[in-house]
């Protein structure tokens, strides 16, 4: 017969909360991270060895993002927490999260050239800006230019139209030059004449 003293009751009880403190730090370590991502991309990471998820980590470091294992519950009450629903149908078998503070493109760009070259990895769905996206979303978001590729795509569609202003109203300053220097040619050939 197995009875339990009030010593060892009590133990339990102090391993019980502890745990839970632990979980509801977890929680809260989560949603501080999905508050300040622009995109949180869930993969289910099934396949990789450490030293694969190593790579990867290394690669998203350097792309300016973390790579961090979850839980399913735990991910699910931080999102709730921010008032993030549907993040339900991506919480399904092992997860981990790749978390970008600065260009959501650039960990999609790093996750989908891994995938080319691993084959294990596989893309879920993710948290993007603040809505949720499908795996083929994060694809293409993968194919699109990172942002400060377009942020100067754009501002040298910005600077064309001005450098042709710009053009145009030095032309008209040397054709003005150019019209008085004939002027002037003309008087002296006038003159000498």
């Amino acid at each position: 017969m197995n009875v339990q003293t009030p010593e060892r009751e009590e133990h339990e009880q102090r391993e019980r909360a502890e745990a839970r403190l632990e979980k509801v730090q977890q929680v809260e370590t989560i949603r501080a991270w999905l508050k300040q991502a622009t995109a949180a991309i869930l993969t289910d990471y099934r396949g990789l060895n450490v030293g694969e998820l190593v790579q990867l980590r290394n690669k998203l470091r350097e792309a300016g993002s973390d790579y961090r294992v979850v839980k399913n519950t735990l991910l699910q009450r931080a999102a709730e927490g921010l008032g993030i629903s549907g993040l339900e149908p991506y919480l399904e078998g092992p997860t981990a999260v790749a978390i970008s503070r600065g260009d959501p493109v650039a960990p999609a760009k790093v996750l989908q050239e891994f995938m080319r070259q691993m084959r294990k990895l596989e893309i879920k769905g993710a948290l993007v800006e603040g809505r949720i996206i499908t795996a083929e979303q994060v694809r293409a978001l993968a194919e699109m230019p990172s942002k400060p590729q377009m942020q100067a795509r754009l501002l040298g569609t910005l600077q064309g139209p001005l450098y042709g202003l710009a053009g145009v109203l030095v032309g008209l300053q040397r054709n003005l030059v150019y019209g008085l220097d004939q002027i002037r040619r003309q008087k002296e050939a006038a003159e000498a004449a």
